[in-house]
């Protein structure tokens, strides 16, 4: 018996070995070289020799610091103001170069401000960009992961009943889930030109040419909106499928006795399918979050993370610094804060949605 047992163990490592081996060597591997690349200056070609940073990358990466000023005034004491009726403040260059009654601030650029009366208190970061990015990713998670889960939980529940041609429905569903998503982009592009595409041409006839026409990726009010619009159509098929294969294992005998207690079709959805989707739900949340972190695609191919960096993504940044620049520590250093977040997400939505005895 024990020797069979040991048969049927090798058996099954020998099986598990090359998956593993794979998962370590492009998963694993990789990950601790992202980690110790990200304490480092390590450029992908320089003459330097690699040197131990410590968390520099880290402090480069996140360092924020806030700054309060009052309005300049003139000898009567009165504020100053332009031409415009705006009110003037000292120069943010004068404590952010070289100042050394404020050596935390060197090298930081405003981020954004805010109004406190007649003061103004600036936000600065070391690098606005990469914080443009973490909001930006942000946005784009919280928005894309209810609107595209309760999407594919309603085409589901469509797609989901026994009538002539219900598969062609849900063959049209799926459909932009296997083209490849940089083809979706391309043809995305074409639709949201601002002086010719295809959602103008639609809004000018639908409203007779009320609607002007937009510049729906030139305008860093419309750009990151749009390339939500475009994500939630092209993956909502795929997390269609998963709900439909969660809504098939309820068995319809609960339906029935719930017909048969009179129950309305909410009242059958809120007590009979929702509980029966639970587990389906985390797995729907958590690879929707996960997927929505690492958008990366549609902005290399629509907009480059312009304009004015309103697109600018995580994966988008790690990538371009680590290839585009050649800054290996700082895109090993962005794809550390990324896991780090990615995972924190994960073990949050898992213990809420955990079961309670």
């Amino acid at each position: 018996m024990a020797s069979k047992f040991l048969k049927s163990n090798r058996t099954g490592w020998m099986m598990a070995g090359p998956a593993a081996f794979l998962i370590g060597m492009f998963v694993i591997l990789p990950f601790v070289f992202a980690i110790l690349l990200s304490f480092t200056n390590q450029r992908l070609i320089s003459p330097n020799p690699t040197e131990f940073v410590g968390f520099a990358n880290y402090r480069q990466l996140l360092g924020v610091a806030t700054l309060t000023l009052e309005p300049l005034t003139d000898q009567a004491g009165l504020v100053q103001k332009d031409a415009t009726g705006a009110v003037l403040y000292p120069a943010l260059r004068g404590y952010t170069r070289n100042n050394p009654d404020f050596p935390n601030l060197v090298g930081m650029r405003e981020w954004f401000s805010l109004d406190w009366g007649q003061s103004r208190t600036f936000v600065l970061a070391r690098d606005v960009v990469f914080l443009k990015a973490l909001i930006n990713t942000f946005i784009f998670v919280l928005i894309v992961a209810p609107v595209q889960g309760g999407l594919a939980l309603g085409l589901a529940l469509l797609i989901n009943q026994k009538m002539r041609g219900i598969n062609l429905f849900r063959a049209v569903y799926f459909m932009p889930v296997v083209v490849s998503i940089v083809v979706v982009s391309l043809l995305w592009r074409f639709i949201y030109d601002g002086n010719s595409g295809l959602l103008n041409n639609l809004l000018s006839a639908v409203s007779f040419g009320a609607i002007p026409r937009v510049d729906w990726l030139g305008n860093p009010s419309t750009a990151l909106g749009s390339i939500i619009a475009m994500s939630i159509w092209q993956a909502v098929g795929f997390h269609m499928v998963i709900w439909l294969s969660g809504l098939q294992t309820i068995s319809p005998t609960l339906y029935e006795a719930g017909a048969i207690e009179g129950a309305s079709p909410w009242q059958s959805f809120r007590y009979i399918t929702w509980p029966g989707l639970k587990n389906t739900a985390v797995l729907v949340l958590i690879v929707i979050t996960m997927q929505a972190f690492a958008v990366f695609a549609q902005i290399d191919v629509m907009t480059k993370g312009g304009p004015l960096d309103s697109t600018q993504t995580i994966v988008f940044q790690a990538i371009q610094r680590g290839y585009g620049k050649q800054d290996i520590s700082g895109g090993s250093a962005i794809s550390v804060i990324l896991f780090v977040i990615v995972l924190s997400i994960s073990l949050l939505q898992r213990w809420i949605t955990r079961e309670r005895g």
